[in-house]
């Protein structure tokens, strides 16, 4: 069941037509739960899973706001965006009574959300906690998930200095809410020291609007999300039993980079791809949303979604495969230590 949806909204990035997009609430066994849908139905789904205390509008705008990137998605996907724990624009707050969701129970409303809007098997596209969320998701439902990109991924329980700081923000949201230093333990979860800035630099106008935004949240919303991840188990023995393919994206100053490498190690190396994004954090969709558009369509081809859009952008457009450009985009120039992504569809 759900409720009926919000007034459409629509977004021209390069199409003759606006594309409309509605945000639905869905109702799962474990709450509400918001989604945004944007694009043509017919399209195989992509859905979208945030990190800690953010939603889709602050956690994937970079990436979707970026043209190419967002006509190559289009083209290929109807995007649904998952709003955990209602960390959507003006959500409500929880009532009191209501009991504390683990992990496990954040990936089962997955499955209930695309039982609702009858979608089969999906691409997965989750950040840091999002991306632990939607590999539990995988794990489990393992026929309902085409492929995975992770961005900054979790696996491995929290280590000490994780559950220290988690612990930390749970207090100060459950006393204080969403407190300056809260804030500030979020910014340097998702973002290099370099877009944070310094007394000589000023912090970069992406974390000031994150900044902005975190204020929007609900403090008793983003805490139960946190309690949810600071409880999560290690699940690294768990990731040979993936069969889809993974692509992970990693910032290579993202305080999981070595988690993300880990995590690496324990897939099956015939079906996994690592991109380390140099001089970024976590937020890579946010801080260089750039550096995933070449990554994203060489892993793409696998599954033959590859279409070039018509945009009045440049001919010589990474997403033309006749005019692309080695010397143009080589990863080196974009920023990039990528390694080779495995296309071949096994037998």
């Amino acid at each position: 069941m759900a409720t009926e949806p919000s007034d459409s909204v629509s977004v021209c990035m390069g199409y003759s037509t606006p594309v409309t997009g509605k945000e639905h609430v869905v109702r799962t066994n474990n709450g509400n739960v918001s989604v945004f849908v944007l694009g043509d139905h017919d399209k195989p789904a992509l859905i979208t899973y945030p990190d800690l205390a953010l939603n889709y509008e602050s956690c994937f705008q970079g990436l979707f706001i970026y043209q190419e990137a967002f006509c190559f998605l289009l083209h290929n996907f109807c995007i649904y965006h998952i709003s955990p724990l209602s960390h959507e624009i003006d959500a409500d707050i929880p009532s009191s009574d209501e009991p504390s969701l683990t992990a496990y129970d954040l990936a089962d409303q997955i499955v209930e959300i695309l039982n609702y809007f009858g979608l089969g098997t999906v691409m997965c596209l989750g950040v840091t906690a999002g991306a632990y969320i939607l590999t539990l998701f995988a794990l489990k439902y393992t026929k309902r998930v085409m492929g995975l990109i992770l961005v900054s991924p979790l696996c491995k329980s929290p280590s000490w200095t994780e559950w220290f700081c988690n612990k930390l923000m749970s207090n100060l949201l459950y006393l204080c809410g969403m407190c300056g230093v809260v804030k500030e333990l979020l910014l340097r979860r998702y973002f290099s020291k370099a877009a944070l800035g310094n007394i000589d630099f000023p912090e970069i106008d992406i974390v000031q609007s994150c900044r902005r935004l975190l204020s929007e949240r609900q403090s008793s919303n983003v805490l139960q999300y946190v309690e949810a991840i600071n409880g999560r188990p290690d699940i690294s023995n768990c990731l040979r039993k993936l069969k889809c393919r993974s692509l992970i994206i990693v910032g290579d100053r993202s305080p999981f980079h070595h988690e993300a490498l880990h995590m690496t190690s324990k897939l099956d190396s015939r079906y996994t791809a690592l991109v380390e994004v140099q001089d970024c954090g976590s937020l890579v969709t946010e801080e260089k949303p750039d550096a995933m558009l070449m990554p994203l369509e060489y892993f793409f081809m696998a599954y033959r979604f590859y279409k070039q859009c018509h945009l009045s952008v440049s001919p010589r457009s990474p997403l033309s495969p006749t005019s692309f450009s080695p010397e143009l985009f080589s990863p080196e120039s974009m920023g990039l230590k990528l390694k080779p992504i495995k296309t071949r569809i096994p037998q």
